[in-house]
This record gives C-alpha cells, sequence and structure tokens, in this order.
C-alpha cells in the first residue's frame, strides 16, 4: 500500500501529578503523534522521546527534525507491505529509534485496520489482560513517600517501582518495605550510579526486591556484568538494550537477569518482539516499561505485554494515573487484581479525541 501522507503534531500534556527521577522533575510531558494514511485507512503512531535529554540522547525536537527531515522525506510515496518494507526504507538513518519507533507503530495500526485485527493478534500475544504496576517517582520525604504509595495500593495496584537515587534509596526502599512486607516490589535507578558508587545499594538484598533497574550507565554492560555478581537481586536493563544485538550481548555478559523492553527505545515493536523472542530462548523474563504515554502509546504497550515471555507486572498503568484528559476517546482502567485489559479493536484498538490533540499541540506538520 502506497504511505500517501504522514503528518505530525508535537504534543505537550499536563501531569495529574509531577514526576521526578534521577535526572528530574517533569511537571508536564512532551510527545510526538504520528498520522500515516494509506488507502483511505488513517494509522496512529506515537514517538515518546520528551522534551529533555535525560532518560536518552532522543528530546522531542531532535525526533521532530529526525522525522520531518529524514524519515518521512524516506517513506511517504513509497509502497510498503510489511514491517520489513518500512525498516528497510529508514535503514540508512542510524540511531533515533523513539523516531523510527513512532512511524512503525502507526505502519502497525495501518496494517491491523486493513487486515481486521488487533495489533496483539498482529505481534502474537494471546493473554486478555496485562498484569500493570505503578512507577512512582521521588518524593519531597520519606514520609511522602510512604503515602504516595499507600494510596496506590488502596486503588488496587500490587505492584510498585521506586525511583532512587544517591542519598534516596535503601532509607526510602527500606520504609516501603517495611510498611508493606508482602508488596511486589522493585526500584529503578536510571543509570544513576558509578560501580564504585553502586556498593551503597547492597543493603537492597536484604528487602526482598523482584529486581534492580538500570544502575549503571545506559553503555555500560561490562560494568553490570561485574555488578550482578555482587548482588543476588537480579538486575534489569533498560536504557542499556537498544536493539536485539545489546539484549543478545547483555545475555551472553550475563549482565542481567530480566530485561525491560520498551519498544520505543529499542526501534519500534518489531525489535521488541524478537529481543522478547530471544529473552524467552534463554529463560530471561521481560515486562514493558513505560514512558508517559498516551493512550496510543498505552495501547501499543499493552498488545507486547500480552506475548507469553512478559511475566513481571509492567509500567502501564491506568489512564488517570497521568492525564485527566487524554487523546484517545478510550480510557485504560485498573481491574481489581491490577490488570488492564488489552484492546482487541482492529489495529491499535483506539481512536483519536480531535479535539484534545488541537488543545495540547504547540506546532504541527505539515
Amino acid at each position: 500500500m502506497k504511505l500517501e501522507k504522514i503528518t505530525l503534531h508535537h504534543l505537550r500534556m499536563p501531569l495529574v501529578a509531577h514526576f521526578e527521577t534521577s535526572f528530574g522533575r517533569v511537571f508536564d510531558r512532551d510527545g510526538i503523534l504520528i498520522t500515516m494514511y494509506a488507502e483511505g485507512l488513517v494509522g496512529y503512531g506515537e514517538c515518546a522521546a520528551d522534551r529533555d535529554p535525560g532518560y536518552g540522547y532522543e528530546t522531542s525536537g531532535t525526533a521532530w527534525h529526525i522525522l520531518t527531515e529524514f524519515i518521512i522525506p524516506a517513506v511517504q510515496g513509497k509502497n510498503v507491505e510489511s514491517i520489513a518494507d518500512l525498516r528497510a526504507l529508514m535503514k540508512s538513518i542510524k540511531g533515533h529509534e523513539m523516531a523510527k519507533a513512532g512511524v512503525e507503530m502507526a505502519l502497525w495500526d495501518l496494517l491491523g485496520k486493513k487486515a481486521g485485527k488487533s495489533l496483539q493478534t498482529l505481534l502474537g500475544g494471546t493473554k486478555p489482560k496485562v498484569d500493570v504496576g505503578v512507577s512512582v517517582g521521588l518524593q519531597d520525604t520519606p514520609d511522602e513517600l510512604l503515602h504516595v504509595v499507600e494510596d496506590y495500593l488502596k486503588l488496587g495496584y500490587r505492584r510498585v517501582k521506586l525511583k532512587i537515587k544517591p542519598g534516596r534509596d535503601v532509607g526510602d526502599v527500606r520504609i516501603i518495605r517495611e510498611a508493606f512486607p508482602e508488596l511486589k516490589l522493585q526500584v529503578d535507578a536510571n543509570s544513576a550510579y558509578t560501580l564504585e558508587t553502586a556498593d551503597a545499594l547492597l543493603p537492597l538484598d536484604e528487602l526482598n526486591l523482584l529486581l534492580i533497574e538500570q544502575p549503571l550507565a545506559q553503555d555500560d554492560l561490562w560494568d553490570h556484568h561485574k555488578l550482578q555478581k555482587e548482588f543476588k537481586t537480579p538486575l534489569c536493563l533498560d536504557e542499556s538494550i537498544i536493539s536485539l544485538r545489546h539484549a543478545r550481548q547483555a545475555i551472553e555478559m550475563k549482565s542481567c537477569g530480566i530485561v525491560n523492553i520498551k519498544a520505543g527505545r529499542v526501534g519500534g515493536l518489531s525489535e521488541g518482539v524478537a529481543i522478547h523472542d530471544l529473552c524467552a530462548e534463554n529463560n530471561i523474563p521481560v515486562w514493558c516499561g513505560g514512558m508517559l504515554e498516551t493512550g496510543i502509546g498505552r495501547a501499543s504497550n499493552l498488545a507486547i505485554a500480552s506475548l507469553p515471555n512478559f511475566t513481571l507486572p509492567g509500567d502501564i498503568s491506568a489512564t488517570e494515573r497521568y492525564y485527566h484528559e487524554d487523546i484517545t476517546n478510550e480510557t485504560f482502567t485498573l481491574n481489581a487484581d491490577s490488570t488492564i485489559d488489552v484492546p482487541t479493536g482492529v489495529g491499535l484498538g483506539v481512536t483519536l479525541n480531535k479535539a484534545a490533540v488541537k488543545k495540547y499541540t504547540i506546532r504541527q506538520y505539515p
């Protein structure tokens, strides 16, 4: 099918509450809505790159540049029958995986609509609902953190991830563990430590955590290999896994025991599925991370998280966790068993709230 037209909306959406990690505090969230037209059908994708280069080098600004100057000229007007065709057209563009992933997501949506199948079916997912948890950002005090966690547990979340950084790590986590001895609990450092300073995290081994996520630098598989030897708690790699090749290397080095799969980070759903399959072959559990996505990206995350080796709860919280108003007409709600239903409609299974898109757009292309 011929990709007749691609448009972009740069969105800036206020969060329900600020979200703080080791690399800063945000009050609103940038993202890029990608709309793809072909054969009378419309597909939607989301580039999850944020305004600031804290999580990775990509930002909404760099993604806009790459999309408008390179990716859209490379694919618009071309005949594309498969995801492989699209990836081939973008192959000469190095890096910028989040920008590529957003375009790929839009094509998946189109392919699903053309075939009359859900994204879940196209990807090979089987679970009708996905176990989820909530990611809790750094709070001003440990007491505030405790209250925030209590509130999420009252809402029905059964797994909590705590953001940590030097000086706000073991003490915070111990308070939560002592208050909730049976809670499924994990932590995420977002690369805030070095091999030398990570010794401060060793007491976490006593707190019965599911995992310790990305303690060291995003480009450092080898030091994670060294650090994993010091812990009985499995390390989980997030930022370090940017492709199937990096996943293979991490597994061969024994750099982690668990992998966080974010389709945006690795260049698209197709690469995410490939990493899932590789990890399954090597008995490495995976789970789906979140990037504060709108309903577009959240629908995509739920679809991929329904694959069988996603055995740990994902960071795919209910819509109300992040936004008072989303850009999809459909919202995602938490079930009583700490799960969210996977969309079953064709493609992504969501429709666009055009009024909300207009409200939150700060620029558009063309």
